[in-house]
């Protein structure tokens, strides 16, 4: 005799599975939550005088946000802390995610390492990396 719960069975299965699918690849799944990691989405792009990295960081104080350069290596370390002020709640999802975070990038060598400029404001940090003059592009005029 067929169990009339089978076919639940079945897409609870198929279910859990992709649960386990998209823990392993998305960077603020449950799995990192557990553990306190969470990883901030970043954008980089190039103008003709820098390059500019663009963080997201949300409900943080500048002063939660450190940033170092070491052997053309920047390192962008926080935190964001996870207050609980009023007693009394019930928590019935937490989809954002808390703790320290730590991102590290390259520097390509045309970067003027000397002039770096960052600034936060409305929960973006911008780090601005100047290109040093002599990578910048010029245009060489044709001789007639």
């Amino acid at each position: 005799m067929l169990n009339a719960l089978e076919p639940f069975r079945e897409l609870t299965t198929l279910q859990e599975r992709l649960n386990r699918v998209f823990d392993d690849l998305l960077p603020t799944s449950a799995k990192n939550r557990e553990t306190n990691e969470w990883i901030p989405a970043v954008d980089i792009y190039e103008t003709k005088d820098a390059i500019n990295i663009e963080i997201e960081a949300p409900g943080m104080k500048e002063d939660d946000i450190k940033i170092n350069l070491e052997n053309s290596t920047l390192t962008i370390f926080g935190e964001r802390k996870f207050e609980r002020k009023e007693e009394g709640k019930n928590y019935y999802r937490m989809e954002r995610s808390y703790g320290s975070f730590s991102r590290s990038f390259l520097l390509p060598e045309n970067v003027d390492a000397e002039k770096i400029q960052a600034k936060y404001k409305d929960g973006l940090l911008t780090i601005v990396l100047p290109k040093k003059p002599e990578s910048k592009p010029k245009e060489i005029p044709i001789q007639k």
